[in-house]
């Protein structure tokens, strides 16, 4: 299918993200509008401890109206790589340094409407580490059995889509 860009124009620009609105011309040669929130792409880590324990945050999340639990997560600096942002966040979000930190893939976190592509990483060999957090996160760690995570996440009882994906993605890679 092929679509063709007519213009685009910024609609805001924020601290973490700026919307746009792109006007396309459609296979069937209608015009169509999208607005398409541009994001630097961002990092999730799969922290597993040597005793089979995975490391999670649990936040509030204003727009949910709820504390979730959460995979360490968090957005790229501007230029900087993302297994250096993976190894910043996991100290800042759970405390913690990791001895082997690897990309096992990435995926858009929202493509009908969001430029963002979240890296996943594994993260093993956990060493406490910890960098000051960002000053509007307000997180408690919590570790589990990567069993009962998994449960988790199977009964509909953990809520965050990026966690889900990572989890899936992860699933290989994770001890019995």
């Amino acid at each position: 299918m092929k679509f063709e860009l007519i213009k685009s124009e910024n609609s805001y620009t924020g601290r973490a993200f700026s919307v746009r609105r792109d006007h396309l011309k459609t296979p069937d040669g209608n015009i169509v509008k999208y607005d398409i929130i541009e994001h630097i792409g961002s990092v999730i880590i799969v922290p597993v401890d040597e005793n089979g324990q995975m490391h999670f945050v649990r936040q509030y999340r204003h727009a949910a109206g709820l504390d979730l639990l959460e995979l360490p997560a968090g957005t790229l600096e501007v230029d900087e790589p993302p297994f250096e942002a993976a190894a910043r966040e996991i100290r800042e979000e759970i405390g913690m340094s990791a001895e082997n930190l690897w990309e096992i893939g990435s995926f858009y976190l929202a493509p009908g409407y969001s430029t963002e592509l979240m890296h996943v990483f594994m993260a093993t060999g956990l060493k406490h580490d910890p960098l000051d957090p960002d000053t509007d996160e307000y997180l408690v760690v919590e570790k589990m059995p990567v069993a009962v995570a998994l449960e988790l996440a199977l009964s509909g009882q953990m809520q965050d889509a990026k966690s889900l994906a990572a989890l899936f993605m992860a699933r290989p890679n994770l001890p019995k």
